[in-house]
This record gives C-alpha cells, structure tokens and sequence, in this order.
C-alpha cells in the first residue's frame, strides 16, 4: 500500500486552482474545486502532454496542446480527441492538510 504524501496545507491551493507534485514518478495535479480537492495524472491519455496548465472550466479541463477534455473528478474523456480516462487518485484532508497517494499497484 502505497504512502499519502503531503500536497498542500489547506487554503494555499485556491479555488479553481491546483498544485502539481511528483509522487514516485508519477506527475499528479491536485485540483480545488469550490474547496473540494480531487487529483488526476498530469498525462493527457491522448499524446502525453501536460494537461495542469489547460482551462479549467467547471470541473473538466482542455489539455493545451489538441483540445481533449476531461473531468477533474472522475478522470473521464469528455472530448476527444483523447479516447481514454486519465488516472484518478484518492484525496484527503487530515488535520489541515491535503495528502494524495497512488494507489495503482496496492
């Protein structure tokens, strides 16, 4: 089972923002929606790209590079031409602080 790691105190990710760690390779964007935390991998599932530095609208956002879209919390496609779900993570706030883990190989 994998370790929860520490992202952020609560109230330094704004909302509508986020914050981008590295958790054992893995490039994870911890969102804030309306004080609600989700993560999702930072890999567009259509061609690699960064998907943390695209708009954010309500909860999807448009990777930059081709338009694909994908719900922060879920993971899900929303628009091609991404076909697959980006990797969701599990989020928590433990005394005022917001952890994430990779739960993928537990």
């Amino acid at each position: 089972m994998s370790d929860w790691i520490t992202v952020a105190k609560v109230g330094e990710i704004a909302p509508g923002g986020h914050r981008v760690i590295d958790v054992d390779g893995a490039h994870i964007a911890v969102f804030n929606l309306g004080g609600e935390y989700y993560a999702i991998e930072d890999v567009c599932t259509h061609d690699g790209g960064e998907l943390a530095g695209g708009i954010v609208d309500g909860d999807q956002i448009e990777c930059m590079r081709h338009g694909a879209r994908f719900c922060i919390r879920t993971g899900a496609v929303m628009a091609p031409p991404a076909y697959e779900p980006v990797a969701k993570f599990p989020v928590r706030v433990e005394n005022g602080v917001v952890q994430v883990r990779d739960d993928r190989w537990d």
